[in-house]
């Protein structure tokens, strides 16, 4: 089951105005009377879906949104947990007022997520969830990789976390719990290609004793995982995830900054581990800062379809030809997110990662300009 769309009206940073009807409703907007409520709304594709944009445009809370509406599917999840969304954004909040947008708290305020044919909305002005009829028991299986590498604090964690106010969010919580899992008995043939190749990276198998995760070395040696780079953790982790059978046919990888701290020639290998994972038939939401990280995802997919971006950003009054889910909108409102999604990435603008290669690029073709201007005034100096 793959996630379709998501609408957020007045939550956290997602903002929209509220404006007279015209009688012409877009994509993306609910009518009111005679007042119609632009809503931020993106459509997602089945396969890996690219969330790029400047830091403080709300790619993390997208994800949030999106599991937490997952696990809400779930028979199994800990109603105790699910009953309080806001956990999954932060364990030091106690209501639902915080996460309503601060210049909107008056507003209606919600998000809702779609699998095209079952709905599940979160109504942070009627503190409740609509359809939850229909949507708890779907049973979507999700696994959230927070930018946090989590494993490494694993030893006692889970009973300090439910004896103490820890200050780490669910999916923090979450993480952890998944690794620790049993394995699954069977390995999919699917599977054991990608199980491969991340062993040859960390050169071994992560293994769990007494809470804490070691990476069993194909020598032999048993290394404490907080011992490893942190680059290869993640790789680790991916491996724990994949061999306790969490991300087979049907279930949702969301995965904030799978770049962080990997080393950029293992970008490569990440991104072939995702695709193929997409081809064995899971759905992706990352979230990345890396234009090469997102590159390579275009250029080693097989269809075009197989992996979609999408460009949050700011409105500013710099930008007042900005495409708006495909046409020029005049009404946009300074520091409001909006989106563009495409299938290429330099199809997108403002594209806020590729400007910033371009002005290294920038900087580097100056300063290269610069070194030799010293060097041709020094020659003729010295000829002089």
């Amino acid at each position: 089951m793959a996630i379709k769309t998501i609408d957020i009206l007045n939550v956290l940073i997602f903002q929209r105005q509220w404006r007279k009807n015209n009688g012409d409703c877009k994509r993306g907007e609910i009518q009111s009377g005679d007042k119609i409520s632009d809503v931020f709304h993106l459509d997602f594709c089945d396969g890996i879906n690219v969330i790029i944009g400047e830091n403080g445009v709300g790619k993390t809370s997208l994800l949030k949104m999106i599991y937490a509406a997952t696990q809400w599917s779930i028979k199994q999840t800990n109603q105790g947990k699910t009953k309080r969304l806001q956990q999954f954004f932060s364990n030091s909040i106690s209501g639902d007022e915080v996460l309503k947008n601060s210049d909107s708290k008056e507003g209606y305020c919600y998000f809702r997520v779609s699998d095209g044919k079952h709905k599940f909305e979160y109504s942070l002005s009627h503190q409740g969830i609509f359809n939850s009829k229909e949507w708890f028991g779907l049973n979507i299986q999700s696994v959230f990789i927070p930018t946090t590498e989590m494993l490494s604090h694993s030893e006692g964690f889970l009973a300090l976390y439910e004896k103490y106010n820890m200050p780490f969010d669910g999916t923090q919580v979450d993480i952890i719990v998944n690794a620790s899992l049993p394995e699954t008995r069977e390995i999919p043939q699917n599977m054991r290609g990608i199980l491969e190749k991340i062993s040859a990276v960390i050169d071994g198998e992560v293994i769990l004793e007494n809470d804490n995760f070691f990476v069993l070395k194909k020598d032999g040696r048993k290394v404490d995982f907080s011992l490893e780079a942190e680059g290869l953790r993640k790789l680790g982790l991916l491996w724990k995830l994949i061999r306790n059978g969490l991300l087979e046919k049907g279930t949702i990888l969301l995965w904030d900054e799978p770049e962080a701290n990997l080393n950029p020639e293992l970008y490569p290998l990440v991104v072939d581990i995702l695709v193929e994972l997409q081809k064995n038939g899971v759905q992706m939401f990352i979230a990345t800062h890396s234009y090469n990280f997102a590159k390579y995802l275009e250029i080693r997919r097989e269809k075009r379809e197989d992996v979609l971006f999408h460009n949050l950003y700011r409105a500013t009054s710099e930008m007042p030809e900005i495409l708006k889910d495909g046409f020029h909108d005049e009404n946009q409102h300074s520091d409001e997110i909006y989106s563009q999604t495409a299938y290429k990435m330099d199809e997108l603008e403002p594209n806020y990662i590729l400007q910033a290669d371009s002005k290294l690029l920038d900087a580097v073709y100056q300063q290269s300009m610069k070194e030799i201007e010293q060097r041709i005034a020094a020659r003729n100096e010295n000829n002089g």
